[in-house]
């Protein structure tokens, strides 16, 4: 008898990969999606007419079935779904007018992770909750919005994230990132929760998450002065305030990439830089080391048991990354020059400030944070 995997690729033999990601858009897969399809009852469900959904877009035409198809699936009104586009040089604004979705351009060098998403928040002024997607995540179930908006039902989450499942064709070591860092256990957070979870306390994804928009503008909104982790620093943001966040994970995408060692390098820098010029984060919820080694651990053993081969190049791309890390934190005498040719996100250095704040400052913002007067911006 043929094994699962074999009638699969059988089955999309001859398809393009657009029509690979649609096939698993609307089947869940028996390999990938490994917790069952959930439905909510109908007096559960959040008022739809309140949520917005956001789409930070540059060029998404060639996701553009497998997004647009994902979203007709929950159906959320077009109406309540916003593409803010950078500017695309292809058809992603014809092709969101076409579908009804609420446009707005801005230029592609005013683009920031966290700024663009705070401009975004104006532009849905009736939305009392607020969902964030890339355009690149697909939407695994028809219920995948419902699922993820469900944490609300808890009045103390004022943010939520869904599980990122690997992208269909993913290699072993990109596999293992999403496996480890989405698990198949929900989990709902607070400040205390730093005391087990360390820095993951304050992880959250804003491939695919929710806020309550009164929560997160009470406490500052999204910072337009980081190269990375928005999410993150939100989420740390309302731990310190008294606000719980949540990890659904029977709410889920497929989301992952192939980085390649030297894109791997440089994204480790970014977050190195990012957790130098945010070092309240290490502060209050503990540094990345001891979460990093137990990523090593975990992707060793997994890679062990399923493809040995690969073990000489995990090893390398962990030393590429502490590297990389590790400049980006302590590498205050890189110009902006260098660090812009060793960063991920280039234009953060294009008209950033000429350094990351001092440690001193952020300790000073990390005890008023303690106090609730941070003055957040």
């Amino acid at each position: 008898m043929a094994k699962p995997l074999q009638l699969l690729s059988a089955r999309l033999h001859g398809f393009s990969g657009q029509e690979r990601l649609l096939w698993f858009a609307t089947r869940r897969s028996p390999t990938l999606a490994t917790i069952p399809e959930m439905h909510l009852a109908a007096d559960r469900l959040i008022d739809r007419s309140l949520v917005a959904v956001i789409v930070p877009t540059c060029n998404a035409e060639k996701h553009w079935a497998a997004l647009c198809g994902g979203l007709r699936r929950q159906g959320i009104p077009a109406g309540q779904v916003l593409i803010v586009d950078s500017s695309s040089d292809d058809r992603t604004a014809e092709l969101a007018q076409r579908e009804g979705y609420r446009l707005h351009r801005i230029e592609r060098k005013d683009f920031n992770h966290g700024g663009t998403r705070q401009l975004a928040l104006g532009l849905v002024p009736w939305a009392s909750l607020v969902i964030y997607l890339t355009q690149d995540a697909v939407l695994a179930t028809p219920d995948s919005l419902d699922l993820l908006l469900s944490a609300f039902e808890d009045s103390r989450v004022a943010a939520a994230y869904g599980r990122q499942l690997p992208r269909p064709g993913a290699g072993p070591i990109e596999a293992h990132a999403r496996l480890f860092n989405y698990p198949p256990h929900s989990e709902v957070r607070d400040y205390e929760s730093r005391h087990t979870l360390g820095i993951k306390a304050a992880f959250l994804s804003n491939s695919f998450s929710a806020y309550r928009i009164r929560e997160l503008q009470d406490v500052g909104g999204f910072p337009s002065d980081v190269i990375m982790a928005e999410d993150a620093i939100v989420a740390g943001r309302l731990l310190l305030a008294g606000w719980k966040t949540a990890y659904v994970a029977e709410a889920q995408v497929y989301h992952s990439h192939p980085f390649t060692i030297s894109q791997e390098f440089q994204r480790y820098f970014d977050i190195g830089v990012c957790h130098r010029c945010q070092v309240w984060l290490l502060e209050r919820f503990g540094d990345a080391e001891s979460e990093g080694g137990r990523y090593v651990r975990s992707e060793l053993s997994y890679l062990a048991r399923r493809s040995p081969h690969l073990l000489p190049i995990a090893l390398l791309r962990t030393v590429t990354k502490a590297l990389g890390y590790n400049l980006g934190l302590h590498g205050r005498q890189v110009n902006r020059e260098w660090s812009r040719r060793l960063s991920y996100h280039k234009h953060f250095w294009d008209e950033g400030p000429t350094a990351p704040k001092d440690a001193k400052a952020s300790l000073a913002e990390s005890k008023l944070a303690s106090m609730g007067r941070l003055p957040f911006r």
